[in-house]
């Protein structure tokens, strides 16, 4: 049955359409099945290892153009599901839709990831194109992720935890407030800005239920107060990428052109025709990508990417920040933290972090970051290494997937089967286990699970309880 659209919609969007074809084009495409694609994490490997290791098992691969670690999957076998095969828990790759990584795309077009750069994605969650932007930075730099709606922090922060990532700091705020709080400190910007989601109707067909004309009204205005922040908060010469999954103009081209009217020797639209061989296809006049989903078979999105010209005076805010409960290691403590990652793991810690202490708690946090402390309130900053008890240690599951690619002590590979048991919560029958234990890696067809500890004939299952998936079964 042909998709329904509300009327003051039709004729919303029948304005700005490139050619009459296309609302009959949009419609058609509508009603089809979104394509399945995913992003492969290059923290964790290679594209063309991945791709080779996938084909194996019946995955079909097609490469997406804007994205060099984005492909459009189908799998001869469907009897897992996506989120539950061992590469997805392992944190190899990430399910994404093909559209939505454009920004991250456009972004690294017009900035360079080995300049470290600090980045805001401003409306972050659920860490698709935070995980996106970390897996390009390769460990360089940082990122403050912030999101706005409580209920989705907990989630974009196990997204960030699965693809082993460090260099990123949470903050859960209005992203109004960057502009004030933190004026000219980004290098770089993504704001994926809330909106109406029109593009979205291929995945979700109750997306546009609630659609108004007044609901658009205001939403625009609300992206426009965003916008307006995220430049305040960009240093002069970076660059802020404003992208939505939505089709009207209000929403899109408006919302640029209404910023460029309000600082016109300050900021420039960079056009993005250049940003993959067929981008033509969507590029508007004033330079912008507005995918609509019959372009490039995909969710509708759009994206405009603005350059800072010059400095934005802002007037100063009165901050009032509590201090961090964290004191940074003294030379003993890192020279203990860093003798015992070294004998039990094999793990050198690297360059650009600072290792932090709260309690009996080893933290690793961005230098980038370690300098923001002060001047706003993280809900979270990098990654929590390990707590020591006396002369003990334990490693924590989200240090063991961080490092480890690095790992090469300690390591256990198990089976498929017991690889689902460990995801399953259980502990796993190993008759090597030395009754005087130790810290382990787990890993299964390459792919590193979290920890255990080997202990009086089987090796107790150290996987994070909200980690755990009842019923997961790996093929």
């Amino acid at each position: 049955m042909a998709v329904s659209l509300p009327e003051p919609f039709v004729e919303l969007i029948s304005k700005s359409l490139p050619t009459p074809d296309y609302l009959e084009q949009f419609l058609e495409y509508c009603d089809k099945p979104l394509r399945r694609s995913i992003r492969i994490n290059t923290l964790k490997i290679t594209p063309d290892d991945f791709c080779q290791r996938m084909r194996s098992k019946g995955w079909h691969l097609e490469p997406i153009p804007w994205c060099d670690t984005g492909f459009w999957i189908e799998r001869d076998d469907d009897t897992i599901a996506l989120g539950n095969t061992i590469e997805h828990l392992g944190g190899l790759f990430y399910i994404q839709e093909a559209s939505s990584m454009l920004p991250v795309s456009a972004l690294f077009h017009l900035i360079s990831p080995n300049d470290a750069p600090l980045i805001l994605d401003a409306a972050a969650a659920p860490g698709s194109k935070t995980t996106q932007i970390a897996a390009i930075l390769e460990h360089q730099g940082a990122i403050v992720a912030n999101e706005f709606s409580a209920s989705r922090i907990k989630g974009l922060y196990s997204n960030i935890q699965r693809c082993g990532i460090a260099n990123v700091a949470l903050t859960h705020y209005n992203a109004d407030v960057f502009g004030r709080w933190l004026p000219e400190i980004f290098d770089g910007i993504l704001l994926d800005a809330p909106c109406s989601g029109e593009g979205t109707l291929r995945k979700d067909p109750q997306a546009m239920n609630n659609w108004s004309v007044e609901h658009v009204k205001e939403i625009a205005t609300l992206q426009l107060t965003l916008l307006d922040s995220a430049l305040h908060a960009l240093k002069p010469d970076g660059v802020v990428i404003y992208s939505t999954c939505t089709l009207n103009r209000l929403e899109n081209e408006q919302v640029v052109e209404l910023i460029q009217q309000r600082y016109p020797q300050a900021v420039e639209v960079v056009p993005l025709g250049t940003l993959f061989p067929d981008a033509q296809r969507a590029l508007t006049t004033e330079g912008y990508l507005h995918v609509w989903p019959q372009v490039y078979d995909s969710e509708g999105f759009f994206v405009a990417a603005i350059k800072k010209k010059a400095s934005l005076t802002i007037k100063p805010v009165h901050k009032k920040v509590r201090p961090l409960p964290f004191t940074k290691a003294s030379p003993k403590q890192l020279q203990q933290i860093s003798s015992y990652l070294k004998r039990q793991f094999g793990i050198v810690l690297q360059e650009h972090y600072v290792v932090m202490i709260r309690d009996n708690e080893y933290w690793l946090f961005p230098e980038a970051i370690y300098q923001l402390t002060g001047e706003i309130r993280f809900d979270r900053i990098g990654l929590k290494i390990a707590e020591q008890f006396k002369d003990q240690w334990r490693l924590t599951h989200e240090a063991a997937i961080h490092w480890a690619e690095q790992i090469n002590k300690n390591t256990i590979e198990l089976t498929l089967e017991q690889a689902a048991r460990y995801y399953q919560g259980q502990d796993i029958k190993w008759p090597d286990s030395k009754a005087g234990g130790g810290e382990v890696l787990l890993s299964a067809q390459g792919v590193h699970l979290g920890l255990g500890k080997r202990l009086n004939g089987k090796i107790k299952n150290r996987l994070p309880r909200e980690l755990v998936r009842d019923g997961v079964q790996f093929i």
